[in-house]
């Protein structure tokens, strides 16, 4: 009997250790949830330029979801991102050279004024093309010719310091996926496939 008396006070003593174990576990599960390659990140932004203009945000929206570490936000913004938990927040001023680039002098290019929508000749209209390796190109008309037009094929963004305020709603497992994810999805620019140069989105005035 006295035994048995013993194993019921370990029982009894074991329950009471062990009753927290499962929230607590929960929460160490949920607080361990941190941004690295292979999530599914759920990201609030808001973007502006250096002196404060706000240009582009997903409050009152959606958040913007991607899958760090498949290059499908800019550089310098996925990496300040790497590390951080639902619920964080996160000032990232990122340079030219780790978003869209410098400008490219040889990206001016004439193309024959008939290959450009009539719709579209207006100078400072954003297209979008296709390229030969498939990825969507944004090119904005610098200047109208009597039978060429100037394209400039550089980013829109391309030369520009990018100022982010963002916060890290959700993180994720990303889902299986049988297809590489497209590249386009970033908070300064989602690029709509094309099938060849037209009148881009409402990107245009940024």
């Amino acid at each position: 009997m006295r035994i048995k008396s013993l194993s019921l006070v370990a029982l009894a003593a074991l329950s009471i250790f062990s009753a927290p174990a499962f929230p607590a576990t929960a929460d160490k599960a949920k607080n361990d949830r941190v941004v690295k390659d292979g999530m599914m990140v759920s990201l609030e932004y808001t973007l502006k330029s250096p002196d404060g203009k706000v240009l582009e945000t997903s409050k009152g929206k959606e958040p913007l979801k991607y899958i760090h570490g498949q290059k499908m936000m800019i550089p310098g913004l996925e990496r300040e991102l790497t590390g951080m938990k639902v619920g964080a927040e996160k000032h990232v001023t990122v340079k030219p050279e780790d978003a869209y680039g410098k400008i490219d002098p040889k990206a001016v290019q004439e193309i024959p004024k008939e290959k450009i929508p009539a719709n579209a000749l207006k100078v400072g209209a954003v297209l979008a093309a296709r390229s030969p390796e498939g990825m969507v190109v944004p090119m904005t008309i610098r200047e109208i010719k009597e039978k060429t037009v100037v394209m400039d094929l550089n980013h829109p963004m391309a030369g520009k310091t990018l100022v982010f305020d963002v916060k890290v709603v959700d993180i994720q497992p990303a889902p299986q996926m049988s297809a590489p994810p497209a590249k386009a999805a970033t908070p300064a620019k989602s690029a709509a496939p094309a099938q060849s140069a037209k009148p881009a989105d409402s990107t245009q005035t940024k």
